[in-house]
């Protein structure tokens, strides 16, 4: 899909310096860029990229004055990232923007869906199950009996949506992703073995989350597995049974919550974070990366290390561990003096 510089200028509320009627068709680094292509110069650092970029067409911000002749054609706007991140967000928007029914396609009787639906072929839709407007299913999706699924969701490729699971609205589930498996539910039955738990209950996600590649999350053993509005996952998490989570919290790759744990709001959790069960993290807590969480946290803490501990303390503790063998030398000649 092709647009000229004007069309572009509309959509950004911007200024064409050049030719209003060069394409593009694609988006491109300031030092990558190509004919055919458009990129954007925000940071002065890269300002001397603009003189020699092949793109068709530049954002810059309005009071860029160039001090070379240019080749590509500059759309000057009040802020050039910011115009350039809603231009990905419209292309974005723009790719996944299919409507209609491939086949094959399994789907009952019994579904309702609004407006402008796209259902990609081999995807699997169980009985009652109900799609707002704007709904974009990708292929080889699964989607169980009873899912409920608001305005303006895409779920891509692959991903499995079990039974029972409520999306909201304009939420995001990315390929691989598992929403509403069975909890990690098992009893010791006396003879040394166990006896799995039914999970009757169901998971919740509320308006504006993603969720991110393979990441999965559990059904609750009974009640809901809750994600509150505006939550974001990257790929590879573990959000186990009975979990919920605070609105706007972010969570990094391969970190793991265990079952019942409660997260506030306004969270930030790194990367490779293992969170015990049955406790309460506070609002707007910051867990550094590969820590781990054996106890409640309370609100505004900023905690490193396993177990973890404040994070002013753990980096002077750190300073006294790269040095221990430093320490202990002195000690062995101390004692060799005796």
């Amino acid at each position: 899909m092709e647009f000229t510089a004007g069309q572009i200028a509309g959509i950004l509320e911007g200024e064409v310096d050049g030719n209003p009627d060069i394409a593009v068709h694609k988006l491109a680094k300031i030092e990558d860029g190509e004919i055919g292509s458009l990129t954007f110069l925000a940071n002065p650092k890269y300002t001397s990229y603009i003189y020699s970029t092949k793109a068709s067409i530049t954002l810059v911000n309005r009071d860029f004055v160039p001090d070379q002749e240019l080749k590509t054609t500059l759309i000057k706007v009040e802020d050039a990232y910011h115009s350039f991140s809603k231009l990905l967000q419209y292309y974005s928007e723009v790719k996944v923007s299919k409507v209609g029914i491939d086949n094959p396609v399994h789907k009952t009787q019994s579904l309702i869906y609004g407006k402008d639906l796209y259902i990609g072929a081999f995807s699997y839709l169980g009985e009652n199950v109900t799609l707002g407007d704007n709904v974009k299913i990708h292929p080889n999706v699964y989607i169980g009996d009873e899912v409920s699924i608001g305005d303006n969701v895409v779920v891509f490729a692959g991903a499995k949506i079990h039974q029972g699971s409520i999306i909201g609205n304009d939420c995001v589930i990315n390929s691989g992703a598992i929403i509403g498996a069975d909890g990690f539910g098992f009893a010791p039955d006396g003879k040394g073995g166990y006896t799995k738990i039914p999970q009757t209950g169901n998971v919740i996600l509320e308006d504006n989350v993603d969720i991110g590649a393979g990441t999965t999350i559990d059904r609750a053993t009974m009640g809901s597995t809750i994600l509150r509005k505006g939550v974001k996952l990257d790929n590879q998490i573990q959000i186990a049974h009975n979990v919920e989570i605070g609105e706007y919290t972010v969570i990094a790759a391969q970190t793991g919550v265990a079952g019942s744990t409660k997260i506030g709001k306004h969270c930030m959790i790194g990367g490779q974070v293992g969170i015990v069960g049955h406790i309460t993290i506070g609002d707007n807590v910051r867990i550094q990366a590969q820590a781990g969480i054996g106890r409640s946290v309370k609100d505004d803490e900023i905690i490193q290390g396993s177990p973890a501990f404040n994070y002013g303390e753990f980096s002077k503790s750190y300073v006294h561990f790269k040095n221990l063998p430093k320490i202990v030398k002195r000690i062995d000649k101390l004692e060799k003096k005796k």
